[in-house]
């Protein structure tokens, strides 16, 4: 499939435009770990005849869960566990049966860093609403996405379009607000709701701005080193404002102000001295080790082993 790096100047192949490939069933409680769990032993499970049986759901929610599994990226491409997959998932693994919320933030981010495999949820998390504090309706997301996908020089379905809209507004929004006529089974057993990205008012949506509840500083930080080590082109130091703004970059996928990402920052920092908050001619920056990849690793594990 054609792939681009669309707006993000130093990234390569930011977006695969895959749309609609979750057969209209957004991930469900569980999921993640079957699928993970039986393509470990058998990767070639999911075009298997017996994969209904195995995996205990139809046979769209048998390509659905494939999706997903490689759309998280905790299966590779040949259903192989990824590091990722086997850090959260495998045995002994930080989170195996997604109880800590901190979990499905990571698993969010997972899904829309590059590569992403889901051309729809990128653009709603980081090209769509750019102000971010507006409110919008499923009509102007549709209206966005079909410009947004002139990028990839490709046709896509309008039908696949509304599927994919159709999916993420299940999957964040709160689920006793929504009033469109999917099914009940479909609007519920969904984790992502929990994280209270996207509010819902009547038709209208917004999303939700600053604070979570049940979001670690130690997540947070760690998805701002993995972003640095791309997007840093190799520096040590990455500025504040990217952070929060650059397109794919934490403040965007998670929709953070710049009071919570430096408080969140200040805080891992009293644990990892070699994170540096620092404030120079009024640029604030962050300022990490030669491998911030391996740190945010280092963070994640310290948070899931001593939490």
């Amino acid at each position: 499939m054609i792939q681009t790096s669309l707006n993000l100047k130093h990234f390569e192949n930011t977006v695969n435009p895959v749309f609609a490939n979750h057969e209209t069933f957004h991930p469900r409680f569980g999921w993640l770990k079957k699928g993970f769990d039986t393509a470990n032993k058998n990767p070639d499970i999911f075009s298997q005849d017996d994969a209904p049986v195995r995996l205990g759901v139809g046979k769209n929610m048998v390509r659905a869960i494939s999706y997903w599994c490689s759309a998280f990226k905790v299966l590779d491409k040949n259903n192989l566990p990824t590091r990722f997959g086997e850090k959260l998932l495998g045995n002994n693994g930080w989170d195996v049966y997604l109880e800590d919320p901190a979990s499905l933030w990571l698993l969010h981010w997972n899904l829309l860093k590059p590569t992403c495999e889901a051309a729809a949820w990128y653009y709603v998390f980081n090209v769509f609403n750019v102000f971010r504090d507006f409110d919008f309706t499923k009509e102007d997301i549709l209206a966005g996405l079909k410009d947004y996908i002139n990028n990839f020089n490709k046709t896509i379905a309008e039908s696949s379009f509304i599927k994919d809209v159709n999916c993420i507004l299940r999957m964040y929004a709160t689920q006793d607000l929504i009033r469109d006529n999917s099914p009940v089974e479909d609007s519920i057993d969904c984790p992502f709701n929990e994280l209270g990205l996207i509010r819902h008012f009547g038709k209208n949506y917004q999303f939700k701005i600053g604070a979570k509840a049940n979001f670690p500083p130690s997540v947070i930080v760690a998805t701002c080193l993995e972003y640095a080590s791309w997007a840093s082109q190799g520096r040590q130091t990455i500025n504040i404002p990217s952070l929060l703004y650059d397109e794919g970059s934490p403040g965007m996928v998670f929709k953070l102000t710049e009071s919570i990402l430096c408080a969140a920052i200040e805080t891992v920092a009293k644990e990892f001295d070699t994170i540096v908050l620092s404030d120079t001619a009024g640029l604030i920056q962050l300022s990490f080790p030669d491998s911030p990849e391996i740190l945010a690793e280092e963070i994640l594990d310290k948070y899931y082993n001593f939490k």
